[in-house]
């Protein structure tokens, strides 16, 4: 991925977004563009307009930690647009960003015997392993049962790594899924866009975001937002073809001894008709793994 354009579409978007009432700017004469003009960020941010002109047009490399946190406070970047903000910028002098260690090879690490164990040990919830591109790497056995339309039965799901990116958005029952498709849509390339700037040498990445670019529309508009998340906390609703639909919680927690990779937890409030429903996919998948159970 180009790092020049990187900088320059992130920071236009960015300033697109903020309108002038927003920072308490007064609104003079015709505006030819969406949001702040560049000679307004600059003065936001205490910067020459010419300085911040050369920064909106990729040439981040050397900017110091003082000027990416003014543009931080210009454009009212949240955290995790900072710290994407801070990865372009490393990026473009050359350190490993975010100071991420070279990652061992995915799907060896997530086959890591103690990392299955602690997996298999999440008996109430769904507990799962993906890497930043989106690869479903591992599963507790819970898991396997609810995530069967992205992982397929049978010889489907053999000889092949599950993709949620690719579920969602080639695969036309993610929109049965996920009854929230447009937002678990913007989440995972947001999530994907994060990735992308912590490691825009990530080869696979770029080979995916390739493919999804050119084979969904959607993929291509919401890529084009620049739009950043990481995943952290929160709940979502699911449509299981099993037991209905159910809303989870979800933790995310990274894999200290595999950087890039992260567990990602989801359970049902005690009580709920979700926790129930919960418990019946638990019990079918039980008796599944009973040999004369059928």
């Amino acid at each position: 991925m180009d790092n020049r354009q990187e900088v320059r579409e992130f920071l236009t978007t960015r300033r697109a977004r903020i309108t002038p009432d927003q920072v308490g700017l007064a609104t003079t004469g015709s505006r030819r563009v969406p949001g702040l003009r560049r000679s307004e960020v600059a003065t936001l941010a205490g910067l020459s307009v010419e300085y911040y002109a050369r920064l909106e047009r990729g040439q981040i490399a050397g900017a110091s930690a003082s000027v990416l946190e003014a543009l931080v406070r210009a454009l009212q970047l949240d955290e995790t647009e900072r710290a994407h903000l801070f990865d372009l910028a490393r990026a473009a002098d050359g350190i490993p960003a975010s100071s991420r260690a070279r990652r061992r090879t995915p799907a060896r690490a997530a086959s890591r015997m103690s990392l299955r164990w602690a997996l298999d040990a999440v008996t109430d919830g769904v507990a799962l392993v993906r890497d930043p591109c989106q690869n479903l790497l591992a599963t507790n056995a819970l898991g396997r049962a609810f995530y069967s339309p992205v992982i397929g039965e049978g010889e489907q799901g053999r000889g092949r790594t599950p993709n949620l990116a690719r579920f969602q958005f080639l695969d036309p029952a993610s929109h049965d899924f996920y009854p929230d498709w447009e937002v678990f849509a913007a989440m995972c390339v947001g999530i994907m866009r994060t990735e992308a700037g912590r490691d825009p040498h990530d080869r696979e990445l770029q080979v995916l975001v390739g493919e999804l670019s050119t084979r969904s529309e959607t993929f291509r508009r919401l890529w084009a937002d620049h739009d950043v998340r990481t995943h952290g906390a929160g709940t979502k609703r699911f449509a299981h073809p099993v037991v209905g639909e159910v809303t989870l919680a979800y933790e995310e927690l990274a894999v200290t001894a595999e950087p890039g990779l992260v567990l990602l937890v989801y359970t049902a409030e005690p009580g709920s008709p979700s926790a129930e429903r919960l418990r019946l996919l638990a019990s079918w998948v039980a008796s599944e793994q009973v040999p004369g159970s059928r």
